[in-house]
């Protein structure tokens, strides 16, 4: 009743297993509009499993998805904007406790939930939503990937490149699809248009501004510092300021 234009689709299971997965797979290249593949993925999970399964689905069909996520003890999280072959898949940089070969399961007691504060969650989901919205309606920027630290209320900003050494073959298939394209689209990619505001259909004034992928800042000390806010000198600061 709130937007008789929506229509929703639920399918309860377990996307990792083998039937399951073939059924997910197909709901992305043929649940859109008309049968057509679907615009957009948003990934909501809560476990390192069912992450790897849509970043799997999403690599073999080339779809773009946006992962999200909240840290172990709730006061963290992230959104991570995924182009299969031209930014890193989820694979491509696992979280740290995969990375440390850690099995995911060992850190949870049964029977007893993750630290869980809905005002993370919330903040998360919003940011998750906003950036769903840029990306759809074709307005600002949308972050590639976008961290929350809210002991420091800190938001970092990385640009993830993906790895030629992705244990996804699917991921290294689609580098090489991407590497293909490149010439033709760096030159676009490299100029900077000048910021013209526009306003869209949606009347929704914005900014047009073409992104060097290149100059970003890459995140390439793991998760810990994704979330870690940079240490000011204080009387360095003072100094620049007056």
């Amino acid at each position: 009743n709130i937007n008789p234009d929506v229509e929703i689709c639920a399918h309860n299971y377990n996307i990792t297993s083998v039937d399951n997965f073939d059924h997910f797979m197909t709901t992305i290249s043929s649940g859109g509009i008309g049968g057509k593949p679907v615009d957009l993925v948003l990934s909501c999970v809560d476990n390192f499993e069912a992450r790897m399964a849509i970043n799997q689905a999403c690599n073999e069909l080339g779809q773009t998805w946006i992962e999200s996520g909240v840290s172990e003890n709730a006061v963290s999280g992230h959104i991570q904007l995924i182009h299969p072959g031209r930014t890193a898949c989820f694979g491509c940089a696992p979280p740290l406790v995969v990375a440390s070969k850690i099995d995911e399961k060992t850190l949870k007691r049964e029977g007893v939930c993750a630290a869980s504060l809905p005002t993370t969650m919330g903040v998360v989901a919003g940011l998750l939503v906003q950036n769903t919205l840029k990306y759809l309606l074709k307005f600002g920027d949308v972050t590639e990937y976008l961290g929350y630290n809210a002991l420091n209320d800190f938001f970092p900003q990385f640009s993830l490149k993906p790895n030629p050494g992705c244990d996804s073959s699917e991921c290294v298939k689609r580098q090489k699809v991407w590497a293909a394209r490149l010439p033709e689209e760096k030159v676009e990619e490299e100029e900077e248009e000048e910021a013209v505001v526009h306003e869209e259909e949606w009347g929704i004034p914005w900014k047009r501004r073409r992104w060097n992928y290149n100059s970003r800042p890459c995140c390439s000390g793991g998760a810990p510092s994704c979330y870690q806010a940079p240490i000011h000198d204080a009387a360095s600061d003072m100094q620049r300021i007056w």
